[in-house]
């Protein structure tokens, strides 16, 4: 059966190829052309647009395509207190592509402060938009995972645990800031626990002195404290990706070794999950799913503009019922077309064919 509430039969993770004129404008600021209240205007009048043909071709939530951003995680996080943006010796690397040389550095004390950007980000969102307005931020284990200790300065904090505690509050508070605004949809943009899944980037932790298990732990409690934000009514899903960068990736390995602590003890309500080639595994991990809650399978790929066939679509949706109620089941593509400016190598038609899918063979087999 359909559904009234979020996460929807056809859903989506969020971003979205940039349009030229969001392109452009961006250009224009970075040369001193343009004004920040001048690219706003133009993001405004995007977003607006971007929103409408959301709505046209049937889907329930909608997002601003994050036409604001650069990336999908480093804007949000280094308008934190105490965070900031700094340029890096080298780019992160993907199986094909870098992305450009920068970073995050905590210098201090970690807080939400009031007046972060973002919000007035949602509240523009939520004024243009008819159906359900969904706001995207990277889940909280973007701001430790790549640089770990060496990206936290001592002076602000000597040991990590005050770093996990203060990052958790600022998140509730962050949360909570979002529900205050009338946001009823949220979603925690999660990549890290993914990439847990993969024995190399699992070995990239111990080669830093860290222990993949223990660190499985201390997100968990992490994403928990960040959820003691959540106003009555808010659902707040979460996304898992292994790398989305100019139609690359980065992590493979299937949710196997996650799975039964990513359902069972973070306490979101649904899980946007990849599932658009064999490096997420089979469905599986699925059957760890408790009651209540939903899987998102994004069986749609973002990352080229070939279309999948309907039946195929209907036949994998087919294979994870086997390990899970139908009904707790939804579906979108497995990720943004866009995580960060450059976007994805496909065209925007094709991007809104995808879309178009996930509506129609959702209709087909939810009604």
């Amino acid at each position: 059966m359909s559904r009234s509430t979020p996460p929807f039969r056809a859903d989506q993770v969020g971003s979205r190829l940039r349009s030229a004129a969001v392109k452009q404008a961006r250009t224009r600021r970075a040369a001193g052309e343009l004004d920040a209240a001048g690219l706003a205007a133009v993001e405004d009048a995007e977003i607006a647009t971007l929103v409408a043909r959301q709505e046209e071709i049937g889907l329930q939530a909608v997002t601003d395509g994050e036409f604001r951003r650069s990336w999908w995680h480093y804007d949000f996080l280094s308008m934190l207190t105490g965070v900031e943006l700094v340029s890096v010796n080298q780019g992160l690397q993907f199986k094909g592509a870098e992305t450009k040389a920068e970073g995050l550095h905590v210098h201090g004390k970690i807080d939400w402060p009031v007046d972060h950007p973002m919000l007035r980000h949602f509240t523009w969102l939520k004024s243009v938009a008819r159906a359900v307005p969904k706001m995207t931020i990277p889940s909280p284990t973007a701001l430790h995972y790549r640089g770990g200790r060496k990206a936290v300065e001592a002076s602000a904090y000597p040991d990590m645990d005050g770093f996990f505690a203060d990052l958790g509050a600022a998140y509730a508070k962050a949360i909570a800031a979002f529900g205050a605004a009338g946001c009823t949809y949220l979603q925690l943009d999660e990549v890290y626990v993914a990439y847990l899944c993969d024995p190399a980037q699992r070995q990239f932790l111990r080669d830093r002195g860290e222990d993949p298990d223990r660190l499985l732990d201390i997100y968990t409690d992490l994403v928990n404290a960040a959820l003691k934000g959540r106003p009555a009514g808010m659902t707040i899903s979460m996304h898992l990706c292994r790398g989305n960068f100019r139609s690359t990736w980065m992590a493979q390995g299937g949710y196997e070794p996650v799975a039964d602590t990513l359902f069972n003890r973070m306490g979101v309500d649904a899980w946007f999950m990849e599932y658009d080639s064999d490096r997420a595994g089979g469905f599986e991990p699925l059957r760890f799913l408790p009651r209540g809650k939903h899987a998102v399978l994004g069986l749609v790929t973002s990352k080229t503009g070939t279309l999948e066939a309907a039946d195929t679509l209907k036949r994998r949706i087919g294979e994870a019922a086997k390990f899970v109620d139908l009904d707790q089941l939804c579906l979108s593509p497995q990720c943004g077309f866009a995580s960060t400016e450059e976007g994805n190598l496909l065209a925007e038609t094709e991007q809104w064919a995808k879309l178009k899918l996930c509506v129609d063979v959702a209709r087909d087999v939810w009604g």
